[in-house]
């Protein structure tokens, strides 16, 4: 059959036919989970023929090619117990030519390659292509041979794609999933733009240990180990990969993330598990702590309670900050980042654009605000970024990025600098996007505290404290001449969030009423 190696068509096309060859087999958001583990299984099959071609070219066969690989495992990165009839034709053929019990075939393939190679284990054999529901298969022959042929198309060898794939893959689908209105919970990705100018302004460093501790596909780490690779560029000495670190509570997104680690050959530990309440990464019954952590943790989670602070063992939560409110993790999250950092630490986390205001200007006291307060006192906040509208796929809302800093300058000290790149973004279909030139702006403005009118102002405590402690960007920086009202999505999350607390609170006077026998 013919086969252009797909350089004719882009990437998202390619993966897009893929998806629409399965379509109606099961619901969009789980068309990943069939879709990138074939993906990663053709990208190492065209790696491995890369290799036993090298190989042949000096022992003179495929066919002696193939029986060196077998005999030594070391002359290959991850051997591939799959031999054509015909050695000569590429590896990927064996799947390709499955004609029955194609389901039971393709697992039975991952899952010997996985056995072969440990680091794949877990990974590579998760996914049951011949899997059933009340009897019927989950995707039947004729559609998983259908995929088959769509991935087919393409060539994923060392010259023929970028290593990021898996993440791109991963990406994109989710991206498409969530247009289509497919989007499941805990479904989110970084918007790459906003992943770029977190790992720039963090400006890591070769040999650093970087920490995500909501990874999803560890695109952010991914970004991270780039960007030290785009500084690193022209020094003369060897440069030292990043160690990067994550943890994932989805297994499916958990997989994909080790994908991404492999594909990329780099230094990585993802681990599995709930974050909030079971960090896995620990030293001498403490959290680990971490040159850089990145981090956007799904917003607003309501389902921590008070008890699931005060139990907590790792001293995340400090006396003075503690508890957010049931309303919001946010800061919670932000909590945990904190303790992950070492004595030089610093952080970037996206957060909901509320989580810079909520409970200011309020009567009384705010749990969110008193948390917020903690971390401006202790002088940790170096920077805030403002971000532009309609940039997120499972939200419209602008969102924030919280820059920490356990080490800051001197000069920069009692001082947050506030970012408000609401404008700099071109529109895109259906969602916004920021240009290169953007990027590279307002990771320029934010590394070298640089002001710029309708952009950028650096605001001491005191003015801070002044404002209750609000420290979103939109307050202290107009755009145009005629905004002289915060965002109106701002002020209705504010509102919900100050519903919610009242309605807690009153929950919670009820029942020391009913306990008093008062109204019972």
């Amino acid at each position: 059959m013919a086969n252009n190696n797909g350089k004719d068509k882009s990437l998202e096309s390619w993966i897009w036919d893929a998806a629409c060859s399965i379509r109606g087999a099961k619901d969009a958001p789980k068309y990943k989970d069939y879709i990138l583990p074939l993906i990663f299984t053709k990208r190492l099959c065209d790696v491995f023929d890369d290799e036993l071609n090298r190989i042949a070219a000096e022992v003179g066969s495929r066919k002696k090619a193939f029986q060196l690989a077998k005999a030594d495992h070391k002359l290959v990165r991850f051997y591939l117990p799959l031999v054509p009839d015909d050695p000569e034709q590429p590896v990927w053929s064996v799947i390709r030519k499955l004609s029955d019990w194609i389901g039971e075939g393709v697992t039975t393939h991952m899952r010997a390659i996985a056995r072969e190679n440990p680091l794949l284990q877990g990974i590579i054999d998760r996914v049951d292509f011949n899997a059933t529901t009340h009897g019927q298969r989950d995707l039947d022959d004729d559609r998983l041979s259908n995929l088959i042929e769509a991935i087919s198309t393409k060539r994923l060898g060392l010259e023929d794609v970028e290593a990021d794939i898996i993440g791109k893959s991963y990406e994109y689908l989710i991206r498409k999933f969530a247009e289509g209105g497919g989007q499941s919970a805990g479904e989110f990705y970084t918007p790459p733009e906003v992943g770029t100018i977190m790992s720039r302004v963090l400006q890591p460093e070769p040999g650093m240990e970087i920490y995500d501790p909501t990874c999803g596909s560890g695109g952010l780490l991914v970004k991270c180990e780039i960007a030290m690779e785009e500084t690193a560029k022209g020094k003369r000495r060897t440069v030292a990969p990043l160690k990067l670190f994550g943890q994932e509570f989805t297994p499916e997104t958990w997989a994909m993330a080790n994908m991404n680690m492999i594909i990329h050959d780099m230094e990585g530990q993802i681990e599995i598990g709930d974050t909030f309440k079971n960090p896995k990464f620990r030293s001498k019954g403490k959290l680990r702590t971490f040159d850089r952590v990145v981090a956007n943790p799904m917003w607003n989670q309501d389902w921590f309670t008070e008890a699931d602070y005060d139990n907590d063992e790792l001293d995340r939560f400090p006396a003075g900050a503690g508890f957010p409110g049931k309303s919001s993790a946010d800061w919670g999250w932000v909590q945990h980042i904190h303790a992950s950092m070492n004595a030089t630490g610093r952080a970037a986390v996206v957060l909901d654009t509320g989580a810079a205001s909520r409970g200011s200007g309020n009567a009384g006291t705010n749990k969110e605000k008193t948390v917020r307060q903690w971390f401006v006192d202790h002088d940790l906040i170096e920077s805030v970024l403002y971000l532009p509208e309609n940039l997120f796929y499972n939200t419209t809302a602008p969102g924030i990025v919280l820059f920490l800093n356990k080490a800051k300058a001197h000069e920069r000290k009692g001082k947050v600098f506030l970012v408000n790149a609401s404008q700099v973004f071109e529109k895109g279909d259906p969602k916004n996007f920021i240009p290169e030139a953007g990027i590279q702006r307002i990771a320029d403005t934010l590394i070298g505290w640089v002001e710029a009118e309708k952009l950028s102002r650096i605001v001491d405590h005191a003015e801070l404290k002044k404002n209750d402690y609000n420290i979103s960007p939109s307050r202290y920086i107009h755009t145009s001449d005629a905004e002289t009202y915060r965002p109106i999505a701002e002020i209705v999350e504010e509102l919900e969030a100050i519903e919610a607390e009242a309605k807690e609170t009153d929950q919670a006077l009820d029942r020391i009423l009913k306990q008093l026998g008062i109204g019972a």
